[in-house]
């Protein structure tokens, strides 16, 4: 038995540590969003700074559908190796509530929580409403008469409008759009009376003067738009629900080698603060966090409740 025993220890000691040499190959990165989009245009900056560390090639591989949902089982259903990444966006933390998929973050360790964004309350150059509170008077004086363009059931904008429901009673009529850039335009154009909109996708049509914002969903003002009011001017109750924005990560299936996850959370929290990629976040207008480990999950599981607890006091789950 001792001969058997030693034996096996002999051959479990002689079999190569993976975690050790990773990474031994190129590692591919899954966008769930198409090329040339806001996540995409985030990750392919920052993997080509964390590839110096790395040795190796970070791939990225654009794969779309679902919302984002395809390239989140994709990733799932690989090797626990960690040459296959998940590059995304805030979506997956409501999967299982929105029954799009079973899947969420917690199945997930998130390498790097790169940061999130602000988004604002947007009307027409041309709309009647100037302020939030004009909006919400309105919808209760008349309710589901005031439109709110979206993306559908889980877009942004579907999401805030529930944060709007819960806070204020206010109920709207959800026209949806095929994606951020026509539900925009269907306010600027008159179609629809507010909507939803990331500072970034919005700031050009705001400096043109074709867009409003009424105000931000943020905590502090926001440097490319000083005067822009803060919502909780006018509803101080949406600061429980605050900072909230959509944000972007990069994550490991959950069962990856604790070793492999520091080698790539090392490379990663080493090329966040590097200027070049501060220029890019600045360009986006993104909130750097560069958070990893406990630090990510515990903002992702208050962004997951604080969504969650709205949706269902809106009654946008029914």
């Amino acid at each position: 038995m001792r001969k058997v025993f030693a034996l096996l220890l002999a051959v479990c000691l002689a079999v190569p540590s993976f975690a050790a040499d990773y990474p031994a190959q190129n590692i591919t990165g899954v966008v769930q969003w198409g090329a040339g989009g806001g996540t995409d245009s985030l990750m392919r900056p920052l993997c080509a700074i964390a590839e110096q560390s790395l040795g190796k090639s970070i791939i990225i591989q654009n794969m779309t559908g679902a919302t984002g949902s395809i390239a989140t089982q994709y990733v799932f259903d690989a090797p626990t190796d960690g040459y296959t990444l998940l590059m995304g966006a805030e979506n997956p933390a409501l999967y299982d509530i929105l029954e799009i998929s079973e899947l969420t973050y917690s199945n997930f360790d998130c390498v790097y929580l790169i940061g999130d964004e602000v988004v604002g309350i947007v009307v027409g150059k041309n709309s009647p409403y100037k302020s939030l509170k004009e909006i919400v008077d309105a919808a209760l004086k008349a309710p589901w008469t005031v439109k709110i363009s979206t993306t559908g059931t889980g877009g942004l904008p579907w999401e805030v409008g529930a944060f709007i429901t819960d806070i204020t009673g206010a109920m709207f009529n959800q026209i949806p759009y095929d994606s951020d850039a026509s539900a925009k335009t269907a306010v600027m154009n008159g179609e629809c009376d507010f909507t939803v909109c990331k500072v970034q996708s919005g700031i050009e049509d705001w400096k043109a003067g074709d867009l409003k914002f009424l105000c931000m969903l943020s905590t502090k003002p926001v440097p490319v738009m000083p005067d822009v009011p803060l919502v909780t001017a006018e509803y101080p109750d949406f600061a429980k629900y605050l900072p909230w924005g959509p944000f972007y990560g990069i994550f490991a299936k959950k069962g990856t080698d604790p070793a492999i996850l520091k080698t790539l959370s090392d490379a990663f929290t080493k090329a966040g603060p590097q200027e070049s990629y501060q220029k890019v976040l600045a360009n986006f207008n993104i909130n750097f966090m560069g958070y990893s480990g406990e630090e990510a999950a515990k903002y992702i599981n208050a962004w997951r409740e604080n969504t969650v607890t709205a949706l269902k006091n809106s009654g946008a789950l029914d």
